[in-house]
């Protein structure tokens, strides 16, 4: 799990400190106060969090053009731009940090407000809640989605998976195989709707924290406007059979994603539409999570369940 790691300390005449002491302004009593530095130890670009000592109050910061991820080539203004907005529109419909300010001049840093909590997983881990967990987060995601409908672009759903495709390293006709079982679902009718919605299409459990018994949503990089409400159910039912594959069954999942998937929907008939959609978004979970595993054989079976998922299709 990713956790936060001390850096150092530094006073006032630290150029980036005396920012923050600027833009924070009346949240910050002691004008001459420390700050302390801790950097998180995984994530796809610099994140570190400003501990202002002696107030009672963090921030953290994400620096867009310092990549330290897989992905080192983007438009770091327009993701922060991009993320600022998102959370400011998403702050009114779910609990995210308040973002707070951006700048250009600070390597494309967004601020927002430092959430204290545990993750999603912290409560599989200690043997607490876990259903009721997964509740509250089916919740959030339901008010998420129902409250950003828009048009739907199934062409994008697409994009996303031959995104991640092109990043796997995998020999061509093992491509071949993937790109042959999605041609089977981009022309299937499963995967059509009416609307859309905003998605966060990285809805991993280290982006859920509880804080105060409520669930906060973090990390809107890869939000998506007008995505398939499912495919944020996918990504966490995906972590969910990693989760406990690595525990030494995968089959101990089963229980917890039917609980999920039936406390998100809203009757019998929903439940049965979301089961029948939920593999393709499944297979892309895994395919992701498979990007980061250096170990080969453990690779491969994520590579294999991912094809097994898409094959979903076949028998449909």
């Amino acid at each position: 799990m990713a956790s936060f790691e001390y850096v150092r300390t530094v006073k006032p005449g630290h150029v980036f400190r005396d920012w923050l002491i600027e833009v924070l302004g009346d949240r910050i009593r002691n004008k001459d106060c420390e700050v302390r530095i801790f950097k998180l130890s995984h994530a796809s670009h610099r994140v570190c969090r400003y501990e202002f000592k002696g107030e009672g109050f963090s921030v953290v910061a994400k620096f867009f053009t310092i990549p330290t991820g897989m992905i080192k080539k983007y438009d770091s203004y327009t993701l922060m731009k991009k993320e600022y907005e998102h959370l400011k529109k998403i702050r009114k419909i779910i609990d995210v940090p308040e973002p707070i300010a951006t700048s250009k001049e600070f390597c494309c840093v967004l601020v927002s407000k430092y959430i204290p909590g545990r993750s999603l997983f912290w409560y599989f881990d200690k043997g607490k809640k876990q259903r009721e967990k997964l509740e509250l987060v089916a919740d959030m995601l339901r008010k998420l989605h129902e409250n950003t409908q828009t048009y739907y672009d199934k062409k994008n759903e697409f994009s996303k998976f031959n995104y991640v495709l092109k990043h796997l390293k995998i020999d061509r006709h093992e491509k071949e195989k993937y790109e042959h079982l999605l041609e089977k679902w981009r022309y299937s009718s499963l995967l059509d709707r009416e609307n859309g919605c905003m998605t966060h299409n990285d809805a991993t459990p280290v982006n859920y924290i509880f804080h105060r018994g409520r669930p906060f949503l973090l990390d809107f990089e890869l939000a998506s406007g007008h995505g398939h409400f499912v495919c944020d159910l996918g990504i966490l039912c995906a972590e969910l059979k990693h989760y406990f594959a690595r525990k030494g069954s995968s089959q101990r999942a089963e229980p917890y994603i039917r609980h999920f998937l039936k406390h998100y929907s809203r009757d019998e008939e929903e439940f049965r539409q979301i089961t029948r959609v939920i593999p393709f978004y499944m297979a892309y979970g895994l395919l992701r999570i498979s990007i980061l595993k250096c170990n080969a054989k453990y690779r491969n079976y994520l590579l294999r369940e991912a094809k097994n998922c898409l094959k979903a299709i076949e028998k449909m």
